[in-house]
């Protein structure tokens, strides 16, 4: 499951919801220690890339840019402001607001005059016809003796117009100004207003990069924690032999053994052991690696070299990435998980009482609510292949979930100690506690009541 989620690089949330935060930030520093491999692994082919004789050759139309350089050989480089004989840079960016607005202002009165000084033609224009339009229609010009003094008494009604177009020029002019002006200001305190704005977001998002960077910190302080704590109890659970198999250590030492039988024996048996210890070190099931599933058991007869295979040698499904509906959990179960003892107490074939089945998380909750602080119980989960450990705290439930889609079983984010069964893993959190923070140690199991338990179909 945890490689699943480093290949895709995605974690479901119905997943993520059933995880704590110490198994999340495990879980994040897996991710993150994948995604820095994946970034270095690019860079290096991009920089081969880049080195090969192909890309060195320069295409001569190809343009490029080149920066300026002071006397010290660095790039030139001009803060305003701060240079001999600049002006503050309160003062230049006050001058260039004043400026804005002032340009601003006087494009809007240019457009407004140009507006009015068509109001005002149109105007006098339509006035001097009405009045032509008199004249013409009362036939003041026929009936006028001189002609002359119709002439002057039409020019001195042109004067008289004119100067009263005048007049109201020069009153919508003022006017105009008086509006340029009052913009001007409307605008220099708009600018102002948002240049203070602007450096309020400034200081805030200044504040939350340092809280960002605070709290990356603070994340990648408790997955170091989280790393080191994992890698001592990997160590402890192998002295202790509940391991199946998991660290390189453990493996390494493995081959060793397997190079030098007496190295092996030097190096797990005191030298004042008697042979009773050592055979009943041997015997420990914790050592025993698990069997693989039942469906690669029988894929693995299907391709041997025997002419003839029974029928049921055929496998019989294909497990996919996650559960997909309760009747696959079942048939996993029986697959996969029954041969395995899973469910079983320990070199025994009794079912456990920390065993139920399938049941829901509201259900181990409920069962857990009238025990006491240790106790827990075992479900199958409908998540992941594998099974969810319920734990009674002192103010409420964990839940902790076993990845059992290997060989092996280990939980999911946290203890990724392997053992060979997912007996072997109960009784090693009897003695080892689960996460260091929360302390939880399997103190008692809940048993199951009823005289009839319904394990969810599991068991006939």
């Amino acid at each position: 499951m945890m490689q699943q989620i480093l290949r895709d690089m995605f974690v479901d949330p119905e997943l993520l919801a059933e995880l704590n935060e110490e198994q999340k930030q495990i879980l994040f520093y897996k991710i993150r220690q994948e995604q820095v491999r994946r970034w270095t692994e690019c860079e290096s082919q991009e920089g081969a890339w880049e080195m090969s004789p192909l890309t060195m050759k320069k295409d001569e139309n190809t343009k490029s840019v080149q920066w300026l350089k002071g006397i010290d050989g660095e790039v030139w480089v001009w803060v305003m402001g701060e240079a001999t004989g600049d002006r503050p840079y309160e003062l230049i960016v006050k001058e260039l607001m004043e400026e804005s607005a002032r340009r601003q202002a006087q494009l809007e009165a240019q457009e407004l005059w140009r507006k009015k000084e068509e109001e005002i033609k149109q105007k006098f224009r339509n006035a001097i016809t009405k009045e032509k339009a008199r004249l013409v229609a009362g036939k003041w010009k026929e009936e006028a003796e001189d002609r002359k003094a119709a002439k002057q008494e039409e020019e001195h009604l042109r004067e008289k117009l004119k100067k009263q177009e005048e007049e109201e020029r020069q009153r919508e002019e003022e006017e105009i100004r008086r509006a340029e002006e009052q913009r001007a200001k409307e605008l220099y305190m708009s600018l102002e207003q948002e240049q203070k704005k602007s450096e309020q977001c400034d200081k805030e998002w200044e504040e939350q990069l340092h809280r960002s960077k605070a709290a990356d910190e603070e994340m990648t302080r408790k997955a170091r924690w989280a790393r080191d704590e994992y890698k001592r109890q990997s160590l402890r659970a192998i002295e202790k032999g509940h391991v199946a198999g998991m660290s390189g250590h453990f493996q390494k030492q493995t081959h060793m053994n397997k190079a030098n039988p007496h190295r092996r024996q030097s190096t797990f048996i005191e030298p004042s052991a008697s042979p009773v210890s050592s055979n009943e070190y041997r015997s420990k099931p914790g050592l025993q690696r698990a069997e693989p599933p039942l469906y690669r058991r029988r894929q693995s007869r299907r391709h041997s070299t025997t002419s003839t295979q029974p029928l049921m040698d055929s496998p019989s499904w294909v497990r996919a990435p996650r559960p997909c509906s309760r009747e696959s959990v079942i048939l996993w179960f029986t697959e996969e998980q029954k041969s395995k003892k899973a469910g079983y107490e320990r070199n025994s074939n009794v079912i456990a009482q920390w065993f139920h089945g399938i049941i829901s998380r509201e259900d181990s909750e409920r069962l857990l609510m009238t025990v006491t602080e240790g106790s827990f119980l075992v479900r199958v989960s409908e998540r992941i292949w594998g099974y969810t450990l319920s734990y009674r705290t002192a103010s409420g439930f964990k839940h902790f979930l076993i990845d059992a889609s290997e060989d092996y079983y280990s939980f999911l984010g946290v203890d990724q100690n392997r053992h060979a069964t997912l007996a072997d893993l109960i009784a090693f959190h009897k003695e080892e506690v689960i996460t260091t923070t929360g302390k939880e140690l399997l103190l008692e199991a809940c048993t199951r009541t009823g005289p009839s338990v319904d394990f969810g179909g599991l068991f006939p």
